[in-house]
């Protein structure tokens, strides 16, 4: 075969690629215009989380600048969307005291949310001898006294959504739930067991 050969035979490769890459390119840019598209009409509207309840069975201050925590939050949430599902594929939960974590991280099982559909988690929550800020410490104890504890529960994680046979990639979903508790030395709320449970009944703050 002549040198004359091989470039012909090279060029129409070239040719071919450059077409096929033209190609990827322009079904590639058709499917992401479908997709937002799509996405326009549908309006996706973010879940709706309601931190329902806190049951305390442990808060207390052991040592300075250490923290024992053991409760139970019930968290309900609903997706609103009548033509997009939902997939929370990893989702963790804590509390926080004054902007400071002050339990473990708990896992929810992946789960998947249909059109309206609601969940309900109650996840137990605790940290044993957290270590905290000194100031942290002082003010729970003056907290306590007052009869009144602010915490926050926190739920992380990453979800997907669903629209007919087509997913998305995964977004990350921040929820931050404000828990006002009337918790002290003459707690107010039900016994339960070696708790107490607390209604609070609060929408919680959602981003992506």
């Amino acid at each position: 075969m002549s040198v004359k050969e091989c470039s012909h035979h090279h060029g129409k490769w070239k040719k071919r690629f450059r077409r096929i890459c033209v190609g990827l390119l322009i079904f590639n840019f058709i499917l992401l215009v479908s997709i937002l598209i799509v996405w326009a009409i549908l309006q996706p509207k973010k879940p709706r989380f309601i931190l329902q309840d806190v049951t305390i069975f442990n808060l207390t201050v052991p040592a300075p600048n250490i923290l024992t925590t053991s409760l139970q939050v019930t968290i309900y949430s609903r997706n609103p969307n009548d033509n997009i599902g939902i997939y929370y594929d990893k989702f963790d939960v804590y509390a926080t005291y004054r902007s400071q974590q002050i339990t473990y991280y708990t896992a929810i099982p992946p789960v998947y949310q249909g059109h309206k559909d609601v969940n309900v988690w109650s996840p137990f929550l605790f940290g044993n001898n957290v270590p905290i800020a000194p100031y942290n410490g002082v003010q729970l104890v003056n907290d306590q006294s007052s009869g009144g504890v602010q915490l926050n529960i926190i739920m992380v994680g990453r979800v997907r959504w669903k629209v007919s046979t087509l997913t998305t990639g995964r977004y990350h979903l921040n929820i931050n739930c404000q828990a006002y508790i009337p918790y002290g030395y003459r707690p107010t709320g039900i016994v339960v067991g070696a708790g107490v449970k607390y209604q609070i009944s609060d929408s919680c703050t959602v981003s992506l």
